[in-house]
């Protein structure tokens, strides 16, 4: 496992995190009307969920299990692994869902849901980073 290029990945992640809470409006209404917040909060919590899968796809190379064929799969993979909790894992596919809808246009973005995942939600990534940190330590030790 090539832990540097996770510790980078969180990182960016990190960062993501960040600008999402910096740029997020106080409500729903105002998201609606700001092209900019729109476009930093989609773009950064696209990216979000995208780091997510990709370190997990690194810890998911580290077991004995197939690879998974969805981003979703990440995760049940991850939970069955016991390295994030099943409903943590839940809560990364509907993000994954998420990045899906914003990155492939699949239909129109509802901005009081994004809010919603802005305001209430970027404690699932933290929850993700934290468990991901708390398996390179078990494999440091």
């Amino acid at each position: 496992m090539d832990w540097d290029v996770v510790e980078q990945k969180l990182e960016s992640l990190r960062r993501c995190l960040r600008r999402v809470e910096e740029k997020c409006p106080p409500d729903a209404e105002t998201l609606a009307r700001n092209y900019d917040a729109q476009d930093i909060l989609s773009l950064n919590l696209s990216r979000a969920v995208q780091l997510c899968v990709d370190v997990g796809a690194h810890l998911v190379a580290t077991l004995d299990s197939p690879p998974p064929s969805t981003m979703g799969q990440t995760f049940d993979i991850l939970a069955q692994a016991m390295i994030i909790d099943m409903d943590l894992a839940g809560r990364m596919k509907k993000a994954g869902g998420f990045r899906n809808l914003t990155v492939h246009n699949y239909g129109e973005i509802n901005w009081s849901i994004v809010h919603a995942i802005a305001s209430y939600h970027l404690t699932d990534f933290e929850a993700f980073a934290k468990a991901v940190i708390r398996r390179m330590a078990a494999d440091s030790a």
